[in-house]
């Protein structure tokens, strides 16, 4: 049987904070999905391509990582692709409270389906992608908190909204 982990989340931008969890979860599980999702909640600086585009060119490359797009709910995608673990990374206590009730209900929903919480490393525990953002909205280098493909992103994103 394969174990497959899905880390979802809308990645816009990707940040090394979610690398970092990328790269510690990769050793548990013969296939780790980065599973990009919709979410209905939030309007996207980046188009669901794009995403995918800077999520490839930042992860490591291995044929144990796949990168997919799902609508819905996690745990959905996750059964639908037999995957048994939702992967989610805790950056604070504040995380912890709203992952909590999403994981309890997931295990209501799909039995099967366990969450695994990484706890973000120091160096990363306050990078979030809407602070990543609003660095990059202000004109400053998000170098320190994003691959270098992203920060190149931003500020091209940026540029063009300012010559609108």
């Amino acid at each position: 049987m394969t174990r497959i982990g899905v880390y979802p989340g809308t990645f816009d931008p990707i940040t090394y904070g979610h690398l970092d969890i990328i790269n510690r979860s990769l050793p548990l599980f013969d296939e780790v999905i980065v599973g990009i999702a919709v979410n209905s909640k939030k309007t996207s600086m980046f188009s669901m391509e794009e995403r995918q585009e800077l999520i490839r060119k930042s992860i490591p490359d291995t044929s144990k990582l796949k990168i997919s797009t799902f609508s819905g709910l996690t745990v959905d995608f996750c059964l639908e692709i037999g995957a048994k673990t939702i992967i989610r990374g805790l950056r604070a206590v504040t995380d912890f409270e709203y992952e909590y009730a999403i994981a309890l209900t997931n295990k209501k929903l799909a039995l099967d389906v366990e969450t695994i919480f990484f706890m973000a490393s120091a160096e990363n525990s306050f990078i979030s992608s809407t602070i990543v953002k609003e660095i990059a909205r202000h004109g400053r280098s998000v170098e320190s908190y994003a691959p270098d493909v992203v920060n190149e992103a931003l500020i091209k994103k940026f540029q063009n909204q300012q010559n609108k």
